[in-house]
């Protein structure tokens, strides 16, 4: 029996999350959240997503035993949830698909998105395409830098990239100009966020589009090792992965969940991203969660290898699960991500996204703590294609 009924009818958990909107966005939200209670159970809106999730992203990613690794290690086994394999290359495309369906039932024939990293945004870009679509994607001019090969792939994808020059040009500034937008041209448009944060009723159906994620692990971990695992670990910027593969282990509590933010170049120098662990309560884009701000509640600028990871506050259904005590959060810094990058590569032959990594350095770090019948499964989110400058760059090579 389902006993987790969380977000309330007012987009709630706990204290987290509901709509802190303009007055002009007020009714695009309810409209959104009529369509979404509409077909959300809807069975033909869900033989669709099914079949787009099977026949164009590729579904089911499998599970992968990290064998190597896991013997290098000693201790605990670990196991990779293969984000990676998905078409686009990451998990956002569960999401995109769900919202992409959602935006032609309700007669929107503009999408605009935010992205970070760009996979996001090529995960958007690529949807509409699909389906034949305008699309725009706000990016920081920053993140443009750090991600130029996922820029050209939008653009490829037919859609227009706009760069942001606002604030410190990353994740932050790109949705601040995506909701801009939004007021503007609410009647024709439909905003597909990224994650599972921004105003209700976002945060909860950006997680039940990725909760494919942990559904499918919830079948393919006992066929693979007759159980399910001891803990479930997950990087967390806004944190859609994260919640994609948590929300359907809620309910078991055998099963610890372990979400890890950014601590960039350490937690203690103020240069991070890791707004679970340092931040304190306030509002951002719509919602009430934990953010990294100033004694004045003016917003900081983060700090992280990965852009992806580059927000500073974190999606209202993580800061719910870590005050409930059902997750924990740690963080994971600039150097320990990269060094499990090259682990991953060297040791595995699979190359993660530097936002997966932190996860991976994670539990690389929990393993050896561990007695060797102990699972980890990590969800990789992602392919790390989109990070060869940025790793070239630190390592001291040239492409």
């Amino acid at each position: 029996m389902t006993t987790y009924t969380l977000p309330n009818e007012s987009g709630h958990f706990g204290q987290y999350g509901g709509s802190f909107v303009s007055e002009t966005l007020v009714h695009a939200l309810d409209e959104l959240r009529a369509a979404y209670e509409k077909y959300r159970n809807d069975p033909e809106f869900l033989a669709e997503f099914a079949y787009e999730l099977k026949h164009f992203v590729g579904r089911p990613s499998p599970v992968y035993h990290a064998k190597r690794w896991s013997e290098q290690l000693g201790g605990a086994q670990i196991w990779f949830k293969r984000e990676d394999l998905n078409h686009t290359g990451a998990h956002k495309i569960n999401n995109c698909m769900g919202q992409i369906l959602l935006a032609r039932r309700m007669g929107k024939p503009r999408i605009i998105a935010e992205t970070g990293a760009g996979q996001h945004g090529v995960a958007t870009a690529t949807v509409a395409a699909r389906y034949g679509l305008e699309c725009v994607v706000y990016m920081g001019s920053e993140d443009i830098r750090r991600q130029t090969s996922n820029m050209y792939r939008m653009k490829l994808l037919g859609a227009k990239v706009v760069p942001v020059e606002s604030g410190s040009r990353t994740l932050k500034d790109a949705l601040n100009e995506a909701m801009r937008d939004w007021v503007t041209n609410v009647e024709n448009t439909f905003y597909i966020i990224g994650t599972v944060a921004g105003p209700h009723p976002y945060p909860a159906m950006v997680r039940d589009f990725q909760s494919v994620i942990g559904q499918e692990c919830l079948e393919q971990m006992p066929a693979e090792t007759g159980r399910q695992p001891d803990f479930v670990v997950a990087c967390v910027g806004g944190g859609s992965n994260a919640m994609g593969i948590f929300y359907p282990y809620i309910e078991n509590p055998q099963v610890q969940l372990v979400g890890v933010e950014a601590a960039g170049e350490g937690i203690q120098t103020g240069r991070h991203a890791a707004s679970l662990n340092a931040g304190s309560v306030g509002v951002l884009h719509g919602n009430r969660t934990y953010v990294m701000q100033d004694s004045n509640g003016q917003v900081m600028e983060t700090h992280s290898i990965s852009a992806g990871l580059d927000y500073p506050g974190v999606g209202p259904e993580h800061a719910w699960l870590k005050d409930s005590g059902r997750a924990s959060y740690a963080s994971v810094t600039d150097e320990e991500a990269l060094a499990a990058f090259h682990d991953c590569c060297h040791l595995e032959g699979i190359m993660p996204a530097l936002e997966s990594a932190h996860a991976l350095a994670h539990a690389a770090r929990l393993a050896p703590t561990l007695t060797r019948d102990k699972i980890i499964l990590v969800n990789l989110s992602g392919r790390g294609d989109k990070d060869m400058h940025t790793v070239a760059d630190l390592s001291g090579m040239s492409l």
